[in-house]
Parts: C-alpha cells; sequence; structure tokens
C-alpha cells in the first residue's frame, strides 16, 4: 500500500512537479494551494458564498486533506474564506456594518503609517510609479487592473512606514477589501481614480489623520451606494 502524501511534499498540480535533488526548497503546498484559491477569489471566479471543500481541494491540486485544510485556515486568518459550523467554509461575503468595520481598522493602520512617513520626511519610493499604474489601468478600462493599481498606491504609503507589522496587517485586509471591490465597482468616471488618489496623497502627507480618514469615508460611501444600485 502506497503512503500517504506527507504535507512537505510539493503538490504536482500547483508546482509543475516534484522537486529534484538538489534543488532549493521551494514553498509549502499549503502556500501554493492558499495562493491558487486566493488568485480565484480575488478575480471573481469564485463568487462570495462558494462552498469550498477539503476533499475537491485535495483531489483538485494533489495534495493531502490535511495540507487543503491547513490552506483553508491562512485564508480564514485572512478573511477571504469564513469557516461556519455546519456549513463548512465559504468565499466571504462582507455586508455593510463589516465593511464600516474594515474601513475603520484600515483608517487606523494607514493614518499611523502615514504619520510616521511624514514625521520622518519620506517621500515613498514606491508612490510615482503606483500612481502612475493607477493612471494606465484606469485609461485601459480593466477593473481587475485597477484594483490591484489601487492597492500598490495604498500599500506605498503604509510600506514607507518601514514597521514590518503595520505592513502585514494591512495587507490582510487589503485582501479583504480586494475581495468586496472585485464584487462591487463604485461609479468613477474615467481618470477620476487616479486623480483623487493623487490629491489623497499630497493631502496625506500633509495632515495624515484627518486625510487619511476623509479619503476611507468617502471610499465607504462610495461602496455602499455602489451596492444599493446594484441591488
Amino acid at each position: 500500500m502506497p503512503s500517504p502524501q506527507r504535507d512537505e511534499d510539493p503538490p504536482t498540480s500547483v508546482s509543475g512537479g516534484p522537486r529534484r535533488s538538489g534543488d532549493a526548497p521551494g514553498p509549502r503546498a499549503a502556500d501554493l494551494v492558499a495562493e491558487a484559491v486566493r488568485s480565484g477569489i480575488l478575480s471573481g471566479e469564485l463568487a462570495p458564498g462558494t462552498p469550498l471543500r477539503e476533499e475537491e481541494l485535495s483531489a483538485t491540486h494533489g495534495v493531502s486533506r490535511h495540507t487543503a485544510r491547513t490552506a483553508l485556515a491562512r485564508l480564514t486568518a485572512e478573511r477571504l474564506v469564513t469557516a461556519e459550523p455546519y456549513r463548512g467554509v465559504r468565499v466571504s461575503l462582507l455586508d455593510d456594518a463589516a465593511l464600516v468595520a474594515l474601513q475603520q481598522l484600515r483608517c487606523a493602520l494607514e493614518t499611523e503609517a502615514v504619520r510616521i512617513v511624514k514625521e520622518g520626511g519620506i517621500h515613498p519610493p514606491d508612490i510615482d510609479g503606483a500612481l502612475d499604474a493607477l493612471a494606465a489601468a484606469e485609461e485601459s478600462g480593466d477593473w481587475p487592473a485597477t484594483l490591484d493599481a489601487h492597492a500598490r498606491v495604498h500599500l506605498a504609503l503604509v510600506d514607507a512606514a518601514g514597521s514590518p507589522r503595520i505592513a502585514e496587517e494591512y495587507r490582510r485586509l487589503d485582501s479583504e477589501m480586494h475581495l468586496l471591490l472585485t464584487h462591487v465597482r463604485p461609479a468613477y468616471p474615467a481618470g477620476a481614480l487616479t486623480a483623487e488618489h493623487r490629491a489623497y496623497v499630497a493631502a496625506a502627507l500633509a495632515d495624515p489623520e484627518r486625510a487619511v480618514r476623509a479619503h476611507l469615508n468617502h471610499s465607504t460611501r462610495a461602496i455602499l451606494d455602489s451596492r444599493r444600485r446594484d441591488a
């Protein structure tokens, strides 16, 4: 009887084949499965409420059920999926109250990061490239690319603070925000999102607390209005 696959064995369908002797260790199997599922969620391929079953992930990715369970636990920690008693694991669906709470926590983290940046007299090194990428994505009309570029702008501000803990926690929230905006598209005229964020960056670097709060409150209202319009 063949021995069961161990967690550290690379899943052939997500890693492109087993590691050869002498190769440097690659990502763990659970990381690869989590990344594959995460990509499906953030692309919109896996809609909110979609069930995610260990046995199906195990068969699809060629890993043990324990590995699939570990991958789902990581996605649960990112709040991209929700585990409920008797219902199993499903892709998360943020209601209005959850959106407001998410934005409040983003506000706290981003405000502190930008305060550090301002006090240090730092010009965020990646901010100009991130804003240009947002302009290009918005001009193309590609909403997924616009979401990625939008995230880059905020992450450029947060990363410039040089605080690994703030950056780590913020990225977890950014995944939730990305999930939400994948399925909700606020009404912005062409180019308006880039113009808004160029103005936001300048204002945030001058007055972090006031500017970050105003910007996130505005985006929260835009998302809620879009939800009601599309309901």
